[in-house]
């Protein structure tokens, strides 16, 4: 029988998983969604190579992670924040595709902006779905690979694999930028449990994203805010959902959310904005913008039009060399007298 073509696991930081379009419709049974932190990244990734956008890719987060193809080579393609990304001590683009090569090392570390990367395979990994998605929720043990984040030695098995790229290109996607210093929110649902004043300062900000984020949550730090009263009865949660605690500094709720909150929740960032946060460092300063329901539509409209073009491949004319690619390079042929 031919090899079959493998995906594995050199190295992995925390937080590395596998991700799908997320496990939908189980919110009243307590099933949290999970899914990609930056689900346009997810999706451009996947159009790239043609596959279905909410198809299963290994979502990358600050901790990096390098792979390699063991069997047949595959297609693979990158999109998402700024990380640094290296083929063998080339570096690449965050932005690209190429045909992965049995042996050759990809590496994907942090970088000066963004915090998550999507990879996509041209094909389709071979996990096993759970309660019909793939998506890893490692606080229930729920999908991926044995419902935990990924490491070395792991290995992903590709079906119907596709090699046709070749040697990296650049991807052209005009939509992924999408710089964080102004995140739009929906106010609400419990807006009214805060005087018009607080609701203004929320607005003016500015904020801090804090060191204390993960997929479950970023954690924000700024003004005070103050609520008529800081408890309220448990009620569903959605992805983006801004809740105050009764120290007054929100947190906003990402993919592994829990189901239900009890805190108030004084706005809600719009679908189109959430990969904006989610690519937000520790560190970085934003403030939120009030947009009403068409606004956020229309945002979303646009994401989808994007998403049905081409992506443009252009080739990757090579600028820059690392020094361990410099290091590892015989530039000296013999010396001549």
């Amino acid at each position: 029988m031919p090899a079959r073509t493998t995906l594995r696991i050199l190295s992995a930081g925390a937080g590395v998983t596998l991700q799908d379009g997320g496990r939908h419709g189980f919110l009243r049974y307590g099933i949290t969604p999970a899914g990609p932190m930056d689900p346009l990244a997810h999706a451009s990734a996947n159009r790239a190579l043609e596959n279905r956008l909410d198809a299963t890719a290994v979502e990358v987060s600050l901790g990096g992670v390098s792979l390699t193809s063991e069997g047949k080579p595959v297609d693979i393609a990158l999109a998402g924040g700024a990380l640094r990304v290296d083929l063998d001590g080339r570096p690449l683009l965050c932005a690209a595709a190429l045909t992965l090569r049995p042996g050759a090392c990809l590496t994907v570390r942090a970088g000066e902006t963004g915090a998550w990367a999507t990879l996509a395979v041209a094909g389709r990994i071979a996990a096993p779905p759970v309660l019909g998605s793939t998506a890893t929720h490692t606080r229930s043990g729920l999908g991926g690979l044995d419902g935990r984040a990924l490491c070395a030695g792991d290995a992903l098995p590709v079906d119907e694999p596709r090699a046709a790229i070749g040697d990296p290109v650049r991807l052209r996607m005009p939509w992924m930028h999408r710089p964080p210093q102004t995140i739009r929110v929906i106010l609400g649902p419990q807006e009214d449990y805060f005087e018009a004043c607080v609701i203004a300062n929320f607005l003016a900000g500015p904020w801090r994203v804090g060191a204390r984020g993960d997929r479950m949550a970023c954690f924000l730090e700024g003004p005070v805010l103050r609520a008529r009263h800081h408890d309220i009865v448990s009620d569903g949660v959605a992805m983006g959902a801004i809740q105050v605690p009764g120290a007054g500094q929100p947190l906003v709720l990402m993919a592994d959310r829990q189901p239900t909150g009890g805190y108030p929740k004084i706005a809600t960032v719009i679908g189109a904005d959430l990969g904006r946060l989610a690519q937000a460092q520790p560190g970085t300063i934003l403030r939120f913008s009030a947009v009403g329901i068409a606004e956020a539509v229309a945002a979303r409209r646009a994401e989808a039009i994007a998403l049905a073009s081409e992506i443009a491949r252009e080739p990757i004319v090579r600028t820059q060399f690392s020094s361990e690619f410099l290091l590892g390079t015989n530039l000296i042929d013999g010396v001549f007298g």
